[in-house]
């Protein structure tokens, strides 16, 4: 275990702590307000939206499809975060347009209880695998699975996070967001400028893979640009971000986030794209970039997917409460209560960790696909501002959506073969227009038959 990774980690852990002041009541836990009452302003907004967003399992995650499928195994990843644009609109949409005060109060006027039902179970096992992602990253960091190394580290930095998220809530997430997103900056500055010296960030080397819009790249870039509609509505850390400031300062962040984020993400994946050009058969990624970087370089890289690891899991902790306690209301929203249910989403990414699914893609791809059965409430109820569309229609999206993610899980882990043997990433294509497109005809198939007459007409006599 590298000593200057443990010293690193423990400074920003520490500076992170002092940095989370303790919140004194509900509001200030649960609502991102300062404890004057101020809401956040557009630099800490925007900072916190691309850092939430950019965790660990995401630059692993551009790093590894650049590894595998180059230039566009990458893109297709950092096109998630177009996701930004088309949240901006559903926050504007949900709060300023129609005045809903959360994405629950928007589905419970539309379709009842089981509006809101539905949603939940999905955000929560969003939180869920965002808790088990980034604690997953920092264990594969420190160790081999099973190992005392990997048991300790992940431990260490689930607890040491948990400390000062229980501290201030939301507001504590949004002050360590900032910090953590400016020294990611300079860190990922620093090692840019490190692989630049190398000269082994070429044109050559990005592009070692061409374009084939059949290969698993290109695939999942159309797989990203069929998910993005959805995929923001079901991410409760940024939809509680929309929540916060004015119109125009929760507009501009969104809009900033994408960028900063497309070319942060874009970044860090090229250093995968560089080890992919120069692999050794049989070699891993980051045997690889050890190889041709050296150890500084290495040094920084793991650095940077901790601290993405660390301001992540704050953010979807303070969700997680808010969640519970505001949204669900199935706690009181106390401070005691809030805490309590941080501890309980900890535990069970631990769980996770030691027992779950070890392909970190499978995460976003089976949350990505579940989360599509949104895309006709968007496109209908919320942008079309249909009032009409049943519950039924509802209900039948959301059982094709999980059914589309279940057999997304089982046919890419190798439990079924129902699509053939064709790559995984097609499978995802197909599977994911299928749900949006049965989802869209089902809420067609509602609209028109509310405007069906129910009953015969009388006779004329």
């Amino acid at each position: 275990m590298d000593i200057s990774l443990i010293i690193a980690v423990t400074a920003v852990a520490i500076i992170s702590v002092f940095l989370s002041p303790k919140a004194n009541s509900s509001k200030a836990f649960f609502s991102g307000h300062s404890p004057e009452g101020k809401p956040p302003g557009l630099l800490m907004l925007t900072f916190s939206q691309v850092t939430t967003w950019i965790f660990a399992r995401s630059l692993l995650n551009a790093a590894i499809l650049g590894f595998y499928y180059g230039l566009w195994g990458t893109l297709a990843y950092a096109a998630y975060y177009l996701s930004f644009l088309t949240g901006a609109k559903i926050i504007d949409s949900v709060r300023f347009d129609q005045g809903f005060s959360s994405i629950q109060a928007f589905l419970a006027h539309r379709f009842g209880h089981w509006g809101t039902r539905c949603y939940n179970f999905v955000i929560g096992i969003r939180l869920i695998s965002e808790v088990f992602a980034n604690i997953l990253v920092i264990g594969i960091l420190f160790g081999v699975t099973g190992s005392t190394s990997y048991t300790a580290a992940v431990a260490l930095f689930a607890v040491i996070t948990l400390i000062y998220s229980m501290l201030g809530g939301l507001h504590a997430s949004l002050r360590t967001d900032l910090f953590q997103m400016i020294l990611f900056l300079v860190l990922l500055g620093g090692l840019t400028v490190l692989v630049l010296t190398t000269g082994q960030l070429t044109s050559t080397a990005l592009m070692f893979k061409s374009f084939d819009i059949t290969d698993p790249g290109p695939v999942l870039i159309l797989v990203a640009l069929l998910q993005i509609w959805s995929y923001p509505m079901h991410d409760p850390v940024m939809m509680d971000r929309g929540f916060l400031a004015d119109r125009e300062t929760t507009r501009k962040s969104f809009y900033h986030a994408t960028w900063i984020s497309f070319i942060c993400i874009t970044l860090f994946g090229s250093f995968g794209i560089i080890a992919g050009a120069n692999a050794i058969s049989g070699e891993a990624m980051n045997d690889t970039l050890m190889r041709l970087l050296g150890e500084v370089p290495m040094l920084l890289f793991n650095i940077t997917l901790v601290i993405s690891a660390m301001s992540t899991l704050d953010s979807t902790l303070s969700s997680a409460s808010k969640l519970v306690a505001v949204d669900m209301q199935w706690i009181e929203p106390s401070l005691i209560n809030g805490r309590i249910t941080m501890a309980v989403f900890v535990l069970l990414g631990l769980l996770l960790v030691f027992a779950g699914n070890k392909d970190l893609f499978s995460a976003v791809a089976v949350s990505g696909t579940a989360s599509m059965y949104l895309a006709p409430v968007i496109f209908f109820s919320l942008w079309g501002k249909r009032t009409d569309i049943p519950l039924w229609s509802y209900l039948s999206c959301f059982a094709i959506a999980l059914a589309g993610a279940a057999l997304y899980f089982t046919e890419s882990s190798g439990h079924t073969h129902l699509l053939g043997d064709s790559h995984k990433y097609t499978k995802l294509l197909w599977i994911s227009l299928s749900v949006l497109a049965g989802g869209c005809l089902l809420f067609w198939a509602g609209m028109i038959s509310k405007q069906q007459p129910t009953t015969l007409p009388e006779t004329v006599v």
